[in-house]
């Protein structure tokens, strides 16, 4: 069995999961924060928490090594104007996915905190700073798996 054909499946798959999570992760977490029931959310965010660590974090190790790999593999220098583009989009999105991480964990600790139905008020604006960070993050991951794809001069 080749190396190579292999190293690509398990990057397309990397990608597959850090997409495919990354997508269910936001629109959970989004579904949860806008019902404003505070135990729904809790329960959510705790989910959701676990799921970063299990399935994101997991992608995130991997994509570089599969990725640096195939390069090598493949004969592409790192200094193709795609691959550095592609590392640099990919270190904007760990910019981002970082705080999201951390404001994640914030909010799963400060509403199991709390009790009664509403949704502490330092939560609404933490979810408002993570709902911006998303965006920008998930452009960039579009941008990178555009690059993977086409490989432009």
């Amino acid at each position: 069995m080749e190396l190579y054909p292999v190293l690509r499946l398990v990057h397309i798959l990397g990608a597959a999961v850090l997409f495919g999570s990354g997508a269910a992760i936001a629109f959970f977490m989004l579904m949860a924060w806008r019902s404003g029931e505070r135990a729904g959310f809790a329960l959510v965010a705790r989910h959701v928490v676990l799921a970063d660590w299990v399935f994101t974090a997991s992608a995130v190790i991997l994509q570089p090594l599969s990725g640096l790999a195939l390069a090598h593999l493949a004969g592409w220098p790192l200094s193709s104007p795609w691959l550095l583009a592609s590392i640099g989009l990919y270190l904007f999105i760990g910019a981002c996915w970082l705080p999201v991480v951390w404001i994640q964990m914030r909010v799963k600790r400060r509403l199991a905190e709390t009790d009664g139905p509403d949704v502490p008020d330092d939560v609404h604006r933490l979810m408002r700073i993570w709902f911006v960070l998303g965006w920008p993050a998930f452009a960039a991951l579009l941008a990178i798996l555009w690059l993977m794809i086409t490989k432009p001069v």
